[in-house]
C-alpha cells in the first residue's frame, strides 16, 4: 500500500480526523491553549521586569566633577574627551550655577543656603552608560581623564540591578523550559488517547503494506492544525489577560512607578512564537504518540 507523497490527501485526512474525534481534538486544543498561556504569562512577566530594570538602570547615572581650577569654558572643552570613553552613551553638562539652583530648589525652606555663592559647587557632567555591568571600569576610565576631579557612581546599586535582572531572566527561562517539556508530555498523551481508538485501523494499514510515513503524515497534519488553532486562541486569550493585569497594575495603589509594555507592540513576536511552539507541541506530540502503534 505504498503511496507517493500526496499533500492534498494528508491535509484532508488530517481535517477529517479532527472532526471525527471532535472531543479529543477539543481536549488537545484546550491543553495547548493552557500551556501556551502559562508559558506566555511567565515570559511576559520576565520581559516587563527586564524593561523596568532597564529603566532603573538608565536613571542610575554617574556624576563627573570637574577640577575647581577650570573655568566653565574649559570644563565644556572636556566633553569630546569624556564622550570618547568606552561605554559612555550620553553626557549632560551642568554648570556650577545650575547645580546650585537645583541644590537650593530641593531645600526651599532653608534660609541658610540663600547666600551661598555659585562657586561653592563645581561644574559637572551627568553620564549615562551603555552597559551598567561595566560601570566600575567606566568610572575608573573617567577618573583618569585630565581635568576630572572626582566621579560619583553608585556601583553597589548598579550591581544590585544586574543581579536582580539576571536572576529574574534565569528563573523565567528555567520555568518556560520546564513548562515546555510538561506541555509536550501532556499533549502527547492526549493525542495518544485519540490514537488508541484508531490502533486497529493503523494495524490493518501496516499489514496491507502501508509505510510508516504514509500513516504518520495525516497525524502530523492533524497535530499541526491543532497546534496552530491552539496558538491562535491562546494569542487572543493572552491579550485579554495581559490587558486586564496591566490595567490593574497601573491603577493599583503604590504601583505608580510600574511601566507596562503594550501588548500591541509585542503582538507580531508573540503570535510568531505561539505559532511556532504550538506547531512544535502538536507535531511533536503526534509523532511521539503514534510511534508505539506503528510497531505492529
Amino acid at each position: 500500500m505504498s503511496r507517493r507523497f500526496d499533500a492534498g490527501y494528508y491535509i484532508s485526512e488530517g481535517f477529517r480526523s479532527i472532526f471525527t474525534h471532535g472531543f479529543m481534538s477539543f481536549a488537545a486544543v484546550c491543553m495547548i491553549v493552557a500551556c501556551l498561556i502559562i508559558m506566555g504569562s511567565f515570559t511576559l512577566l520576565a520581559v516587563n521586569l527586564d524593561s523596568m530594570l532597564g529603566d532603573l538602570e538608565n536613571e542610575n547615572e554617574m556624576v563627573v566633577y570637574i577640577d575647581d581650577g577650570l573655568t566653565e569654558e574649559q570644563a565644556r572643552f572636556l566633553q569630546p574627551t569624556l564622550a570618547q570613553v568606552p561605554n559612555v552613551s550620553q553626557l549632560t553638562f551642568v554648570t556650577a550655577q545650575r547645580a546650585m539652583e537645583e541644590f537650593k530648589a530641593k531645600r526651599e525652606n532653608n534660609d541658610l543656603l540663600a547666600d551661598l555663592p555659585d562657586e561653592t559647587l563645581r561644574h559637572r557632567y551627568r553620564v549615562h552608560v551603555v552597559d551598567i555591568e561595566q560601570m566600575a571600569q567606566t568610572k575608573a576610565d573617567l577618573e583618569s581623564v585630565e581635568g576630572v576631579g572626582d566621579v560619583r557612581a553608585a556601583i553597589d546599586i548598579a550591581n544590585g540591578f544586574v543581579l536582580v535582572r539576571n536572576i529574574a531572566t534565569g528563573v523565567a527561562m528555567i520555568l518556560v523550559g520546564i513548562l515546555l517539556v510538561i506541555s509536550l508530555f501532556i499533549i502527547a498523551n492526549t493525542i495518544k488517547l485519540a490514537t488508541f481508538y484508531r490502533r486497529e485501523e493503523i494495524a490493518i494499514m501496516k499489514m496491507c503494506g502501508a509505510t510508516d510515513g504514509f500513516i504518520e503524515w495525516p497525524f502530523v497534519v492533524e497535530g499541526l492544525l491543532l497546534g496552530l488553532a491552539g496558538a491562535l486562541i491562546a494569542f487572543f486569550a493572552q491579550w485579554g489577560l495581559y490587558q486586564a493585569v496591566a490595567k490593574f497594575a497601573i491603577q493599583g495603589n503604590g504601583l505608580s512607578l510600574v511601566t507596562i509594555i503594550s501588548y500591541q507592540s509585542m503582538a507580531p513576536t508573540i503570535l510568531a512564537v505561539f505559532s511556532g511552539v504550538g506547531a512544535f507541541i502538536g507535531v511533536g506530540g503526534s509523532l511521539f504518540a503514534i510511534r508505539k502503534f506503528l510497531q505492529v
